[in-house]
């Protein structure tokens, strides 16, 4: 049985995790857009993970595909419309796991965010919606390419959702890293989630690293369907933390819960490592949109803000690693830091 994880961060430049590949330049969750941000310099590929009709797993954000495919424009589809609830939200769009791995092939991807980044929208209905296999293939194949080991750092989404669908999508992504030879401690892995009882489980079954992630809202899925009270705010207490470092590496907070907008770092950071947990702050974006207001730099929230500042912020602050949607900017910020 594993043991708990108490590995001490090591000094070192915050890893660059290609949040969703590089959606600042390509729409999200394409392999044109891993691609771009493992050339980029990204140190790991980050997936979303759904589950379709045939149990295969897909990279998308969420089990919702209307946001993000051309579902609609597809008039054979036009009555898998429907409405559903995920983790206490009625939702009414199409939904992954209505549809076959073939059926889903038809698709392509959009821009998730074209009011913001309307650059983007030029790739829209070019890169179908890739399988996780495909992307552990990219990997593959990009590590031996550009002569280094570019990591794996797959999220499964809304586990209680797809459990109770008779999708649940860990068995899969084991079998999947397992298949790749990427099942080791030492492995180029991180598997992440919002839910807890699923990464407890995944602890007893792969040696790989998991990340608990902790949102600056809510509470996590599977605790709320138990009755426990407990919310993410709780899990960032010092002895919630020593918890967590029972299964966990590393803690992936919102950003928010290390640097307040326009505030003073929390101790989230120095709670976290004090407990032998990595830190790995989501999400950064370089649009005045997603910075706090001391950053911003123009008026319109599709611009682009003084990034660095909060990258150095951040790096002051001690993560280990942040998302990012731009991973050259991230790459060159803590390069520059550097210098």
């Amino acid at each position: 049985m594993p043991t708990a994880l108490l590995t001490a961060p090591a000094p070192h430049a915050p890893l660059v995790i290609a949040h969703r590949g590089a959606p600042g330049y390509r729409p999200e969750h394409t392999l044109a857009g891993y691609e771009l941000a493992a050339r980029m310099g990204a140190d790991f590929l980050e997936p979303d993970l759904v589950s379709t009709a045939d149990g295969v797993l897909v990279a998308r954000h969420e089990p919702m595909i209307g946001g993000t495919t051309d579902v609609a424009a597809h008039p054979e589809f036009a009555r898998r419309r429907t409405v559903r609830t995920i983790d206490g939200v009625t939702v009414e769009d199409w939904f992954a796991d209505d549809f076959t791995l073939a059926e889903l092939r038809t698709l392509r991807a959009v821009e998730r965010l074209p009011h913001l980044r309307q650059e983007n929208t030029v790739y829209d209905g070019l890169f179908p919606v890739p399988t996780f296999e495909e992307i552990l293939d990219l990997r593959a194949r990009l590590s031996a390419e550009l002569g280094r080991e570019i990591g794996v750092y797959p999220e499964t989404k809304n586990p209680t959702y797809f459990a109770g669908r008779g999708l649940a999508c860990e068995p899969a992504l084991v079998a999947s890293l397992r298949a790749h030879g990427l099942d080791r401690a030492d492995s180029p892995v991180f598997v992440q989630s919002f839910e807890t009882a699923n990464l407890r489980a995944l602890h007893e079954e792969i040696p790989v690293r998991l990340v608990q992630l902790l949102d600056d809202l809510g509470a996590p899925a599977d605790l709320v369907a138990a009755g426990d009270p407990r919310t993410f705010a709780d899990l960032t207490r010092p002895d919630e933390l020593a918890r967590i470092a029972a299964y966990a590496a590393a803690v992936g907070p919102a950003k928010e819960l290390v640097i307040p907008p326009d505030g003073e770092p929390t101790t989230l950071v120095d709670d976290a490592h004090a407990a032998g947990l990595l830190v790995h702050a989501f999400t950064f974006r370089n649009e005045n949109s997603f910075l706090p207001r001391g950053m911003r730099r123009t008026g319109r929230e599709a611009d682009h803000g003084d990034v660095f500042a909060e990258y150095r912020a951040f790096l002051d602050a001690g993560v280990d690693g942040v998302f990012s949607d731009y991973p050259d900017t991230a790459v060159a910020a803590f390069s520059l830091t550097a210098v």
